[in-house]
């Protein structure tokens, strides 16, 4: 195992038991007697669906190394998971864009209902909040403040928005690019922010990581429009095809396949650049950048 692959699975570990502490999995010790069963169960069930973490692991690698003590930016780990989980609920709901499957596995409203999923993703929105506020710290402060900035209608749920609003419009490249900043890259901008604002780390290095996250962000997002196109339900985990059959404004759609794959390879290059400025964690995003790619080759 690779020394990156090694620093990864740690940091996924500490953002795993962060989790299991604040909503255990079912069967285990967290519960709240105040949560409906049926509520708790739905929160669960996504959040506990598998994913990589990548917005974790990258909140607690611009945090520190996995062998320091993270304790103050664990619970900001678990927050913008449950985060990223409730927007994939309501991502999938069929009042968006109708998904039936997410991670391998039946999407909530599948399971439970349309109106459970609804209060499931708000419940982990709300839950994610109620962590951070628990430390009255300035960074802390910060941290939540700059989450809550990227993950609302300035940020990830305006580029939903957009997402919504521009189904079977005319191609505009620079809609396109709005839509992916703010869909994708604000959280990860997000989870990158937190975890050096609660490091106590400079403006300079705040900055460098905001670009490295917003490339690392639009790469992202390209390649899984292009796997949308010409991947496989199995690999991919969710429905494939779903987006040129809902007129969505992605890039290939609007670049043309072999576009956006240099596009993907552009922002990826710029993410690269960017992680230079990173100090003791350049090399790992660096090697978490060139892993995009990788995605679609």
């Amino acid at each position: 195992m690779s020394d990156f692959d090694c620093r990864y699975d740690a940091y996924r570990h500490r953002a795993e038991d962060a989790l299991r502490k604040h909503l255990s999995k079912a069967g285990e010790p967290w519960q709240d007697d105040q949560i409906p069963s049926m509520l708790a169960e739905a929160m669960r069930y996504s959040l506990f669906a598998g994913g990589k973490r990548l917005r974790p692991v990258m909140l607690l690698a611009a945090f520190g190394m996995p062998e320091e003590p993270l304790n103050d930016a664990l619970p900001f780990a678990a927050a913008i998971e449950m985060i990223h989980t409730y927007s994939l609920i309501h991502d999938d709901l069929p009042a968006m864009d109708n998904d039936d499957m997410r991670r391998g596995k039946k999407t909530s409203h599948k399971i439970f209902g349309e109106g459970m999923a609804i209060l499931a993703g708000d419940a982990l929105l709300n839950r994610a909040f109620e962590l951070m506020a628990e430390s009255s710290a300035e960074r802390a402060q910060l941290a939540m403040a700059e989450i809550a900035r990227l993950a609302g209608p300035r940020g990830m749920i305006g580029g939903q928005a957009a997402d919504l609003a521009m189904e079977n419009s005319a191609p505009d490249m620079n809609m396109v690019r709005y839509i992916q900043r703010h869909k994708t890259s604000d959280l990860f901008i997000a989870a990158i922010k937190a975890g050096s604002i609660l490091a106590g780390k400079d403006e300079y290095a705040i900055a460098a990581a905001e670009q490295y996250a917003l490339h690392y962000g639009l790469a992202f997002q390209i390649t899984d429009d292009l796997l949308d196109i010409e991947g496989f339900q199995g690999v991919f985990g969710k429905s494939t095809g779903k987006d040129a059959k809902a007129g969505k404004m992605t890039w290939p759609a609007v670049a043309g396949v072999a576009q956006a794959r240099r596009d993907a390879e552009k922002e990826t290059a710029l993410a690269l650049e960017a992680s230079a400025a990173l100090g003791n964690s350049a090399d790992f995003f660096a090697a978490l950048a060139q892993m995009v790619l990788g995605r679609v080759k």
